[in-house]
């Protein structure tokens, strides 16, 4: 059974007796993006000790080589420099005396990844997250650390870990520090208490956002999380918030959130639904990888990849729950919530990916993950597809025991049965949940539509169940069905259009285009001044097309045969009068009301 709330303490012998670490970092000087860094470890009887910098930070799955940040690295004990070498290139091997003392290494952190969220300082604020800027020692990775900021005298300093000080922080272990970053500077800040547990909200940075409407919107999301699992793993929350430039995405971590966003890019209705659904997503991962998470993560390793087949759970389930909690928390309106899961249908059915790839195979392959035209093609993504092969999970759990169980259920047998700090849980571990709840084998239904691409996902069905169903706005009727299509995207360019992506099996793939061409001429017209795509309702599907462009800054041509537009514009719809059993299963599913109830 899962161990009750955080412990903030570690449960000892009475003869064990544990040594800190503590964590100093002096950012009086913040306006060139550098802070001064000094750790002091406990004494050693060790020949040597390593001292390591991550090479990755949780929540973003590629090597970072954090450790490029570090320059003028001293070691010292007892007033003694100490001879140390460069073993790798995160890895400091310090040699130790005999009977050397507590062992202070000091050196300088440039911080000027803003946008990695994983540490920046300039003369505003600081956010640090401590795998980007706080080294660590294997032997001494277990035990309680303590991290104090010097700053400029006007700054407030906020992180999920315990305060002991206004800039002073203590944690359990190191693991607990790498999980809660510090944001300190000019803010405001905002607390507010739900459910008798604490949270607070810091927003870093002018921006379009109405502070107030954000953190009623906030209180009303949290207090959504016993709609999925049976506690809370925290009594003390961070929402941390960054409008910014340059920057946008956020990051979950243990008790706390980092969200970035365009300053300007608050206040319409679309963009707010983007940020709270973003703030949603995060506090799933509250439970979600921060309580429970796939065995591969278990323990992290900062040195190197950490390998699974589960992260379209990890990020999937998250992106498919995210706006559950906010129609339940009466933010996101039905028809606001139907309108963007017709989006995400219109893209994966425009995804030529969907063929080649299982979300299996995405999930392992995550950290070398591609871009771009090569995504489209030949991959999918452990975050939008995840979201789709949780949903019709569910919807089979739904059908299979008839509204008695739901993926929700399958999340909070996760949460009681893993702990993330002692234990991930494997791909045979969910199917034992499902044959648990259900009564019956899932293996054939996993091995179709997980390790296998789920290329043909039968949303019509899904939501018929529960009294909507899917229309489309384009290519239904017959005139429309007859427009052309390419089935390539392009950007201005100097002279023309570079194309962007070519849709495999599309007309410009059969044609032999790529991404790169710069598009300059439809029969000898050229493209420029807004006739790359309008110039396309001149032409009917079955038209030949003499389509001039540059490769390798050679002009070329190519007959380009354009086809009907595929149906797209998926708009989803309530039926006008559901039945009792659809408006049962749609609150099964939502736990709302059906529309039309």
């Amino acid at each position: 059974m899962r161990k009750s709330l955080l412990a903030v303490g570690v449960m000892l012998a009475p003869s064990i007796v544990l040594a800190n670490t503590d964590y100093k970092i002096d950012l009086t000087q913040p306006e060139h993006h550098k802070g001064e860094v000094s750790i002091t470890f406990p004494a050693s009887d060790a020949k040597f000790l390593d001292v390591k910098m991550p090479s990755w930070r949780t929540g973003y799955y590629r090597i970072l080589n954090l450790a490029n940040g570090v320059r003028d690295f001293e070691v010292q004990s007892n007033g003694e420099k100490l001879r140390w070498e460069k073993v790798d290139k995160s890895t400091w091997r310090v040699y130790l005396p005999e009977n050397s003392g507590e062992v202070t290494v000091d050196y300088e952190i440039y911080a000027n990844q803003l946008g990695r969220r994983s540490r920046h300082i300039d003369d505003s604020h600081a956010y640090l997250d401590a795998s980007a800027v706080f080294m660590y020692a294997d032997a001494w990775r277990d035990e309680p650390v303590s991290v104090s900021l010097d700053v400029p005298g006007e700054w407030k300093s906020y992180s999920g870990m315990d305060r002991d000080g206004g800039h002073q922080f203590s944690a359990a272990n190191w693991d607990v520090l790498v999980d809660s970053p510090i944001e300190t500077g000019i803010s405001k800040h905002y607390e507010f208490t739900q459910d008798d547990r604490d949270y607070e909200v810091v927003f870093w940075g002018e921006g379009n956002y109405d502070a107030e409407k954000t953190v009623e919107d906030l209180q009303k999301l949290v207090a959504t999380g016993d709609s999925i699992w049976s506690s809370y793993p925290f009594e003390r929350y961070v929402f941390m918030i960054h409008a910014t430039t340059g920057a946008g995405g956020a990051t979950e971590h243990k008790n706390s959130t980092i969200i970035q966003r365009p300053r300007y890019s608050f206040a319409s209705r679309d963009d707010y639904l983007s940020f709270m659904s973003t703030a949603s997503h995060e506090f799933v991962h509250t439970w979600n990888v921060k309580a429970y998470r796939p065995d591969g993560l278990v323990p992290y390793d900062y040195q190197k990849e950490n390998y699974t087949d589960l992260f379209w759970i990890a990020e999937g389930s998250t992106s498919y729950f995210q706006n559950h909690l906010l129609l339940q928390a009466d933010i996101m309106e039905p028809s606001e919530y139907f309108e963007r899961v017709a989006t995400s249908i219109d893209r994966y059915r425009a995804k030529p990916g969907r063929d080649v790839m299982s979300v299996a195979e995405a999930s392992f392959e995550a950290w070398i993950d591609q871009y771009g035209d090569r995504a489209h093609n030949d991959s999918v993504n452990i975050y939008s597809e995840g979201a789709l092969v949780s949903w019709m999970l569910d919807s089979e759990l739904l059908k299979t025991t008839d509204g008695e169980v739901s993926y929700r259920d399958v999340h909070n047998e996760l949460y009681q049965r893993f702990d993330a700090d002692e234990q991930g849980f494997t791909s045979a571990d969910v199917l034992t949940i499902l044959k648990d709840l259900t009564g019956k084998s899932w293996q054939g239904w996993w091995q179709e539509n997980v390790e296998s691409p789920a290329a043909d996902i039968p949303f019509e069905s899904m939501l018929e169940q529960v009294g909507l169903e899917l229309v489309y706005e384009q290519g239904e009727d017959e005139d429309s069905v007859e427009k052309a299509w390419a089935g390539w995207s392009a950007n201005e360019a100097s002279g023309g259009m570079e194309l962007t992506r070519v849709s495999k099996g599309s007309p410009a793939w059969e044609a032999g285009f790529t991404p790169g061409d710069v598009i300059v001429a439809y029969d000898g017209h050229t493209v420029v001044d807004g006739r790359f795509k309008e110039a396309f309702a001149e032409y009917k599907a079955g038209d030949s097309i003499e389509v001039t462009f540059f490769r390798r800054d050679q002009l070329h041509k190519k007959t380009l045969t354009v086809q009907p537009t595929p149906a797209t514009d998926a708009k989803i719809e309530p039926l006008d009068e559901p039945t009792a059993e659809q408006k049962a299963r749609f609150l099964q599913w939502l736990q709302i009301p059906h529309p039309n109830a």
